[in-house]
């Protein structure tokens, strides 16, 4: 694999962090995972415009938009990759140890591997853990991802793919790399930002799309009882796309089954595949 780091090329053997990289030690750093499609990265604006937010709320500077997208078209030629999925990494570097960053200056990596895409549905698994929509880095794409890995291990544990989160409030906020959708009656439901939420590119052009594919959409808090009341439960994220579950387990109850995918998610999914096909930064 060919990546690049802070300007260079490099093959991915030879590419070097400081061990005092504070992405590395405290976990100081934001990203952005984009979608390629035909050797293109999708939706670019919208993704750079979410790190640039993200960033801001670390007090982290971020290279130049420019200067992030000649790395992802040269690493995407030099891997020859038409199909993948591209990571844009930036920390704040290498510092003195602690949480202090000190003079730390920001260090920033892209790499792509290739991508199959996902099945159109799929099993979560309800987390025992929630989120703290109250916390420092609610809503931001920050590269602290221990709670997302140790939720995902525990959904695989349980045969399904994503782990869905409940907010300090007992509402539902997000899974651990996806965002989710209730049907509801006539309703599409989605947490608001306020929930905590990290606010997906994928999610919010499902939202956008959503009336012109006839549906009604909101953001509005939304109990986790609710998911035994909803006829559709369905994931957004960028690798995901528009993916309908099928079940969700929870320890002590019982398994909640829908009909997947079903009639809103059959309306959503070719919608997005259709907004992919005419154009390529919506």
């Amino acid at each position: 694999m060919i990546v690049w780091v802070d300007g260079e090329l490099l093959d991915e053997r030879e590419a070097r962090l400081s061990p005092l990289d504070r992405g590395l030690v405290v976990g100081d750093g934001v990203f952005e995972t984009l979608r390629v499609y035909g050797g293109v990265p999708f939706a670019w604006r919208r993704h750079i415009e979410r790190l640039a937010h993200s960033a801001a709320g670390l007090g982290l500077a971020v290279p130049d938009a420019a200067v992030l997208r000649a790395a992802a078209d040269a690493v995407l030629a030099a891997n020859s990759l038409p199909e993948a999925r591209l990571r844009l990494t930036v920390t704040a570097g290498a510092g003195p140890p602690g949480s202090s960053r000190g003079g730390a200056v920001p260090s920033a990596f892209v790499f792509a591997a290739a991508l199959d895409p996902a099945p159109p549905t799929t099993r979560a698994a309800v987390a025992p853990w929630t989120r703290n929509e109250h916390g420092a880095t609610a809503g931001l794409k920050t590269i602290s991802y221990a709670a997302n890995v140790r939720a995902l291990a525990y959904a695989e544990a349980r045969g399904a793919s994503e782990a869905l989160f409940a907010n300090t409030a007992g509402n539902l906020c997000e899974a651990t790399g996806s965002n989710v959708f209730l049907v509801v009656g006539d309703e599409l439901i989605t947490p608001p930002a306020s929930a905590g939420c990290l606010l997906g590119v994928t999610r919010g052009l499902l939202l956008e799309l959503a009336p012109e594919a006839g549906v009604r959409a909101v953001e509005r808090d939304v109990p986790m009882a609710a998911l035994a009341t909803a006829s559709e439960v369905i994931l957004t994220s960028t690798t995901r796309e528009v993916q309908a579950v099928e079940c969700i387990v929870a320890d002590g109850e019982p398994d909640l089954a829908f009909d997947a995918p079903g009639p809103v998610a059959q309306r959503l999914a070719p919608a997005f595949t259709a907004l992919v096909a005419r154009d390529l930064d919506p």
